[in-house]
């Protein structure tokens, strides 16, 4: 098992955006099981008034969204970690698309995040997946993208 200390060293996010727990599974280059527990403390609750209905408690499709994609992120930077975004290789989220919500998540949701590694060309991996609460699929994912690119010259191209 992979828990938060490993996390932050494969990962840059950091509290509130590090949306995922740990991880169960993993075979580099090809897939990974990954967990996300969903809480009432969760910061996109702060805000709801205290009258709120329980659908108002459905976790954002974003955030879950996310979630799955920095799954994908640890599978990614599983060989070559690099957690400092201002040097060595940036791992950058390209897009992803035919994303459909198949169940809202709530507080009390444990949600496990299945990725595997569609295809890999040279500093590019495109990977799909789902995202299953009590064995039920809540969202699944056609196509995700992330690239590599060197740090310096991310910076060049921004006169950072």
């Amino acid at each position: 098992m992979i828990g938060t200390a490993e996390l932050r060293r494969l990962l840059p996010h950091r509290f509130p955006m590090l949306l995922v727990d740990r991880v169960d599974e993993l075979v580099p280059g090809e897939r990974l099981v990954a967990h996300k527990a969903v809480t009432c403390n969760e910061p996109c609750y702060a805000a709801l008034p205290q009258e709120t209905e329980p659908d108002g408690y459905r976790f954002p499709e974003v955030l879950l969204t996310e979630s799955w994609c920095q799954a994908a992120g640890v599978l990614a930077t599983w060989d070559s970690p690099n957690p400092d975004v201002l040097n060595g290789q940036v791992m950058l989220f390209g897009g992803v698309s035919d994303v459909r919500f198949e169940q809202p998540v709530y507080p009390g949701d444990v949600v496990e995040h299945r990725v595997r590694v569609l295809r890999v060309l040279s500093d590019t991996m495109i990977f799909e997946g789902e995202a299953l609460v009590g064995g039920g699929t809540v969202m699944t994912v056609a196509r995700a993208t992330m690239a590599f690119r060197p740090a310096d010259q991310l910076r060049a191209a921004t006169g950072i």
